[in-house]
């Protein structure tokens, strides 16, 4: 029997000017508009300003860059971080908005998939630490989109697996986590043994590492069901659950999606990012 496959609706709205496909592999150009800290780097180191032959003010209009992904077009849901989500580019979004979260800080990614986020943290990031659990050659991936945007990456770089499933950590994850400045994640929430693992995966970071904070981005997915007769968002509210299951010490704040949007996509009202600390 064929597995069902699933495509990120990310990848259905791109132009196809965008994208490289070959086979059920596609390389896609992420553009995003610069924000100010990026434009001001760009501008420094200027001498001079420069004038057209009429005397008017030539200005910098070079405001856009792009991000260079290699992703799956279709995966089965095991697979789905090898396709990028919109929570994905909520994050990013957030993380451009908001350059005094990640300046200069050790970032950890949990379920990084194809390195999207991990990538826009590097150009601010004193280092990132982009963790997945090593199916379908996610690591590699991850590696080879990070080579394909070193010209916008300043941070240090580390790949190494994490699996919410397993409790054991390697030693280069164990070696990085007690210097982990910010925790992150998006679409991670998808399936009920992985939420509930990554849960546990969260409260150890949140015990064990230097982080006391961490941004999760996430889409609720709206069914309707005949036992509730209302639409439901199923695997947002198991992850509810399993906050209380496991009795975590937690503030959790849904931050208010106010802040730019620089990256191209559908920012939908049932897009959510939550702000998660440590209550001491």
């Amino acid at each position: 029997m064929t597995a069902h496959k699933i495509t990120s609706e990310v990848f259905a709205e791109k132009d196809d000017a965008e994208t490289q496909k070959e086979g059920n592999s596609a390389v896609s150009k992420f553009f995003f508009k610069y924000p100010p800290h990026m434009r001001k780097n760009r501008t420094a180191g200027k001498e001079a300003l420069e004038y057209d032959e009429d005397g008017d003010l030539i200005l910098d209009r070079i405001e856009e860059g792009a991000i260079l992904i290699e992703h799956s077009v279709a995966t089965e849901l095991k697979l789905v971080g090898l396709q990028i989500w919109r929570g994905a580019l909520l994050l990013g979004d957030y993380i451009l908005s908001h350059p005094e979260v990640f300046q200069n800080k050790t970032v950890l990614e949990l379920g990084s998939g194809v390195g999207f986020d991990s990538i826009i943290a590097g150009t601010l990031a004193k280092e990132v630490v982009c963790t997945d659990v090593n199916l379908g050659g996610i690591l590699r991936l991850i590696e080879k989109n990070f080579q394909r945007n070193k010209a916008l990456v300043k941070s240090k770089v580390c790949v190494t697996e994490l699996d919410f499933l397993s409790e054991n950590w390697n030693a280069t994850l164990s070696g990085k986590v007690k210097n982990v400045d910010v925790i992150m994640a998006a679409d991670v929430i998808y399936d009920d043994k992985i939420t509930d693992g990554f849960v546990k995966t969260l409260a150890k970071l949140l015990d064990t590492a230097g982080a006391r904070q961490a941004y999760v981005a996430l889409e609720k997915r709206y069914v309707f069901t005949i036992a509730d007769l209302d639409s439901v968002a199923p695997m947002y509210e198991e992850f509810l659950r399993c906050l209380r299951r496991h009795k975590v010490n937690w503030s959790i704040e849904e931050i208010k999606l106010d802040f730019p949007q620089y990256f191209r996509y559908q920012r939908l009202s049932q897009l959510t990012l939550m702000r998660i600390e440590k209550k001491i």
